[in-house]
């Protein structure tokens, strides 16, 4: 009886897929702040040309450099899991998978992109690279990136998380980056707010402002900014998940699943596991696609679909995207990396062409589900990756309902043996869920720039 399916060395792929090529309706351009269509070049001061090209790609496929893979190999290609101890304890005839990408050096997804960034960025010879980092783990995985290829990193960590989760730091500094909380007096940007909010719990919106700043003060052009989300050529490095899981299916003896769920926040690890699959869909499968974010932060279920900002401060390209305002201030929640405004601009437009399914979830919800798996499966997972489990709970009670077989394939995008905080918390009952009011939405959504087109 299969549990685990894993590929050999030989089979790690070797090129990423880019849905940019697939998607019905082509993407609508990113804007410069004045509203006119962003150029190429003018992201020259933030990312090396490679990542640029890539950015801006419609080829369907793109080769992996060995250099890469060499370091990749390290811990992929990763575990896709049947979930059958899951499977009992809900009493459900759907058959549940689970792509475990927690088992990384740095304990997530996240490394599949920062890999790979830091890499062009040293072969265009950066020296140093600025990030902002949510929950932890994007600034995690840099760090670890950044160390393999001899470069500097500053990483710029929301000060909820910060606080709360103490040992993201110890990871950073381990690899040799240096972390600030943020909003930090370090930049005008962080300056700005905390003299209008000293005790401000910060965002990534705020965070992502403080990095972008600290890459264009640098006068060397040796430093380079890195975005562990939301851009095409991010959403382009993870779709490694998806491409392996296809191949570890079929060593199941399943064709296609009817059901993928993965977390989303800014969208990395959602489109990673999914995109692959989305051009099935296109081509004429019939499978449903939950991406599944926080009740708290439902820029896909509550938000519109809109040019903003990708940061608080204005200093980004304007995005074609779900979004709740680039001034939009999450609660302090556990979910650290999901509590982002906006949603991929390549995730947007594939919901926006109705070619997903998205979902809101509650914190209290999803560390139950999240318990429930740890008790069957024995994987702590991450705040994050609770909405997705939280999310299959879902749909294999409905399966059970129906009497209907199914097969649900999620995605695990990290542990959660840096987060026991929150569970501690969830089992004291100090968790509380934090919905967004209209009120609160309406006013974030007041924030939206006056510029570009409205969609």
């Amino acid at each position: 009886m299969r549990v685990s399916a894993t590929l050999p060395d030989s089979e790690l792929p070797r090129q990423w897929y880019n849905l940019a090529a697939d998607i019905p309706h082509a993407l609508l351009p990113p804007l410069a702040p004045d509203g006119s269509v962003l150029k190429p070049e003018q992201l020259s001061a933030l990312f090396p040309e490679t990542l640029i090209e890539q950015e801006a790609s419609s080829q369907r496929w793109i080769d992996i450099p060995e250099e890469v893979l060499e370091i990749l190999a390290r811990w992929r290609p990763t575990p896709l899991v049947r979930a059958r101890n899951f499977e009992r304890l809900l009493n459900t005839p759907a058959r549940i998978y689970y792509k475990n990408e927690s088992v990384s050096p740095a304990g997530s997804h996240k490394p599949n992109t920062a890999v790979p960034q830091a890499y062009y960025n040293k072969l265009a010879g950066t020296t140093r690279l600025t990030t902002e980092t949510g929950a932890g783990q994007w600034g995690s995985a840099l760090s670890f990136a950044s160390a393999q290829f001899g470069l500097e990193c500053q990483v710029f960590m929301v000060r909820s998380s910060y606080d709360k989760k103490p040992y993201r730091k110890v990871m950073m500094q381990t690899w040799g980056a240096s972390c600030v909380p943020s909003p930090s007096p370090h930049t005008r940007a962080g300056r700005k707010i905390l003299e209008a909010q000293p005790d401000s719990p910060g965002s990534l919106g705020i965070a992502i402002s403080e990095a972008v700043e600290a890459a264009l003060e640098d006068s060397s052009g040796k430093t380079h900014y890195a975005l562990g989300s939301v851009l095409n050529h991010v959403m382009l490095h993870q779709t490694i998940i998806g491409l392996e899981a296809k191949r570890q299916l079929a060593l199941f003896g399943e064709k296609s699943p009817d059901t993928i769920v993965a977390c989303v926040g800014g969208g990395s690890n959602f489109a990673g596991l999914s995109f692959p699959f989305i051009k099935e869909k296109i081509d004429g499968a019939n499978i449903d696609i939950i991406p599944v974010e926080p009740a708290s932060c439902p820029s896909m279920t509550r938000g519109l679909y809109a040019y903003d900002f990708g940061d608080t401060a204005g200093m980004t390209p304007l995005l074609p995207m779900y979004t709740l305002g680039h001034n939009f201030m999450p609660s302090p929640n556990h979910a650290g990396g999901l509590r982002y405004h906006g949603m991929a601009p390549l995730v947007s437009a594939a919901a926006k062409q109705g070619l997903l399914r998205p979902q809101s979830i509650s914190q209290v919800e999803c560390f139950s589900a999240a318990v429930q798996f740890a008790r069957s499966e024995g994987i702590i997972v991450a705040p994050e990756t609770s909405h997705a489990v939280a999310q299959v709970i879902r749909e294999a009670v409905r399966a059970r309902e129906e009497r209907r077989e199914k097969v649900i394939l999620f995605g695990l995008s990290g542990h959660g043996l840096l987060d026991l905080q929150g569970y501690a918390e969830y089992f004291s009952g100090d968790i509380a869920n934090t919905p967004l009011s209209e009120e609160e939405l309406d006013s974030s959504l007041a924030s939206l720039p006056k510029v570009g087109p409205a969609l």
